[in-house]
């Protein structure tokens, strides 16, 4: 192994290695890392941080103000300075152990800290009076063992210690009685996906960490979730509204609208025309504002948008048009934050087809996700309640209440959830509410014929909750004067997330029909439990029957992180079972050119056509050092996959089959052609050892 080996290629394992890379080597989960010290700073581990500070007061360094673990103190220096400060830092006796810290070769942004840790795996002939011996000659004492992995045992460095852990561990790795030698390295974390915009911070109910009136895990996880996908272009969210603002800076982007439609002015370009057509603004915002650095950000920043505006009345033809438009412009989700200004409202047989329509022959028949807000009067979406106290006695006595399209068989229905894991108290409930997803929190009310009321009796005392921060129309018309609306809220701001975190779903796996993600967002979603009465009627609805469900919340708060992790399980499980397989084998050998890049390829051939639905990969080589190899497979429309890095150690034998479910990066030749030529190449990149590709075998679903 030379210097010039790349940061993350190993080298033999049980060679000699160079007294030069001794100290420039880390080994880690079967290879070796190339490290470079970084050149201004190094840590100490000291029992008294003050005296560490004093320590170094009158020095030519300082303490580093820098997110450093909290048992080391990083002290910065001159370059030129920094190893003969480090030593008289070292001889202290305040100082258990001082160390440089660490970079990836070529990787200036990384940072390594050692510990005085290192685990070490003998092989299982070695006597526990063996390992005693070599350890002690290296300054090591055992700490524990490694529950799980034979022969494996923690050691921390001893004053004896001649070297620091990163060199011991490489002396270690050049005797055959040691598999595995791994300094305990402290490396910063990665955050998961956070968008730069600068109202994210304050959009609590995609993620938070907490805070006033912020209760553990009330967000949507939509972090977790941005990790597999923050939603593509290709899956279309409609907004059916009273409009959208598309001059809104959180709309721009190339592709972010698709097929706008005003059906109240009867043109293409759907923006505000009333003083107050805001709403449709801030409910796209939620579902799938631009991840662009300014504003706000929706739970699907990558989905396309459909501005859909509607005529402000419902009708037969009206529900035809709207609906009809989305799915045949290529929706993927349709989402619906509003409902007919009557108590009882049963769906025609026209409006209830046209629902069905949309749901089961959208989306290439795959059918569109269609989600409706549960309504904000705290009534049943379905059932009766006796009422008193409205204004004019316009309601009083035993009243039906109906939905109408909240309780269509084809729609995801949302409830709303507050800040504090508790049922917002305008949220409507019913056996028919799929999920619930955060909003604010606020009085009950209904919109009626003569304007909104506040629904009887009437809510006393404070209703804690946060407020959803997402877009606002532009200029002063609307809701607050920054384009950014502070405290929207409603199961109308509950809808959209809902339908956003669905495009997420269907950005993992388009194949998913709509009633599989609706099936799979009641899966996956938490079961929040609110044991308090209502604060109308008294109720307690917030606890979950037998079957899993809840009248206030459904089968639960939507969970954007796990929906998606299980569509992207469902494609791999639906990928299991093909109509047909194809296999075929090349057992042809083939050496294996030592310390070569272009390494060995051997091809497969498949003249039979069909789609990838599933796919392993049989493997047999043999080799002297199997750690020296790298294994990948080239589909062919010449995509590539590493099926197998440098972490197969000293072994000599390699009878290996990679599947869908050990390799996922095998996902990628789902859906491809089958028909043409698969290469599987081999390649040793590191001197002195050889070895030979017996036979390989390629097995398609079709």
């Amino acid at each position: 192994m030379t210097d010039q080996t790349p940061a993350n290629a190993p080298a033999s394992q049980g060679a000699a290695m160079p007294e030069s890379s001794i100290s420039k080597v880390l080994q880690r989960g079967g290879e070796e890392l190339l490290l470079e010290k970084v050149d201004d700073r190094f840590t100490v581990n000291a029992t008294d941080q003050a005296a560490i500070a004093k320590l170094v007061q009158p020095l030519p360094a300082n303490v580093s103000t820098d997110r450093t673990p909290t048992q080391l103190t990083e002290i910065v220096v001159d370059p030129a300075r920094r190893d003969a400060v480090m030593q008289q830092v070292r001889d202290a006796n305040a100082v258990s152990y001082a160390s440089h810290v660490y970079q990836l070769k070529d990787d200036p942004e990384s940072r390594i800290y050692l510990t005085d840790q290192i685990t070490i795996q003998f092989a299982a002939s070695v006597t526990a009076q063996a390992i005693a011996q070599i350890t002690a000659s290296m300054g090591l004492q055992q700490v524990k063992p490694i529950a799980g992995v034979p022969n494996t045992f923690v050691f921390t460095t001893t004053a004896s210690a001649q070297e620091n852990p990163l060199k011991i561990a490489n002396r270690l790795m050049q005797r055959a009685e040691v598999l595995t030698a791994e300094p305990n390295i402290i490396v910063r974390t990665q955050s998961h996906y956070r968008p730069r915009d600068p109202i994210y911070p304050k959009q609590w109910h995609l993620n938070h960490d907490g805070g006033a009136d912020l209760a553990p895990n009330s967000h949507v996880a939509a972090e977790k979730a941005w990790d597999i996908t923050r939603g593509i272009r290709s899956v279309t969210i409609a907004i059916m509204d009273d409009s959208v603002d598309l001059t809104h800076p959180d709309f721009q982007g190339i592709g972010k609208i698709v097929a706008p439609r005003d059906f109240k002015e009867n043109d293409f370009l759907p923006l505000p025309g009333d003083p107050d057509d805001n709403h449709g603004t801030s409910c796209a915002g939620v579902a799938t504002a631009e991840e662009n650095g300014v504003g706000a950000v929706g739970v699907a920043p990558g989905c396309a948008l459909m501005p859909i505006r509607t005529t402000g009345f419902l009708d037969d033809q009206t529900i035809e048009d709207l609906f009809g438009w989305a799915a045949t412009k290529g929706a993927s989700v349709i989402s619906c934050s509003w409902g007919p200004a009557s108590v009882y409202f049963p769906l025609s047989l026209r409006q209830r087809a046209a629902l069905t329509q949309a749901a089961t022959n959208g989306r290439n028949g795959k059918g569109c996700v269609i989600v409706f807000a549960a309504g904000n009067a705290n009534r049943p979406t379905n059932g009766s309640v006796d009422e008193s106290g409205w204004p004019n006695n316009v309601l009083s006595g035993p009243t039906s209440w109906l939905g109408g399209f909240t309780v269509h068989p084809d729609v995801i229905t949302v409830a709303a959830s507050t800040s504090l894991n508790k049922k917002a108290a305008y949220s409507n409930w019913g056996a028919e509410v799929s999920v619930c997803a955060p909003s604010n929190n606020a009085p009950p009310g209904v919109g009626l014929q003569d304007g909104y009321v506040f629904t009887p009796p009437q809510v006393r005392g404070a209703l804690p909750g946060l407020g959803i921060v997402t877009t606002d129309r532009v200029g002063p018309s609307g809701y607050a004067p920054d384009n950014i609306a502070i405290d929207f809220g409603g199961t109308s701001s509950a809808c959209p997330l809902v339908a956003g975190v669905a495009a997420l779903v269907l950005s993992a796996n388009p194949d998913l029909t709509a009633s599989e993600v609706k099936q799979l967002l009641q899966q996956t979603a938490d079961k929040i439990v609110d044991s308090s009465p209502d604060p109308q009627f008294g109720f307690r609805k917030g606890t979950y029957e037998a079957g899993g469900r809840s009248d206030w919340f459904g089968y639960g708060k939507v969970n954007a992180a796990k929906a998606v992790q299980a569509a992207v399980q469902r494609q791999v499980m639906a990928a299991i079972a093909p109509s047909r397989q194809i296999q075929q084998q090349n057992t042809t050998s083939l050496a294996i050119p030592d310390n070569n890049p272009q390494g060995a390829t051997s091809t497969i051939q498949i003249t039979e056509s069909g789609t990838v639905r599933s796919l392993q990969v049989s493997v047999a080589i043999e080799h002297s050092f199997l750690g020296d190899l790298q294994i990948s497979l080239t589909s062919p429309s010449n995509q590539t996959v590493l099926l197998q890095s440098r972490t197969l150690g000293r072994s000599t034998r390699l009878q290996n089959t990679y599947t869908l479910q050990t390799t996922a990066l095998l996902r990628r030749f789902l859906n491809q052609p089958a028909q043409g030529r698969w290469q599987l190449r081999v390649v040793d990149a590191a001197e002195g050892d050889t070895g030979t590709l017996s036979s390989w075998t390629l097995t398609l679903g079709v």
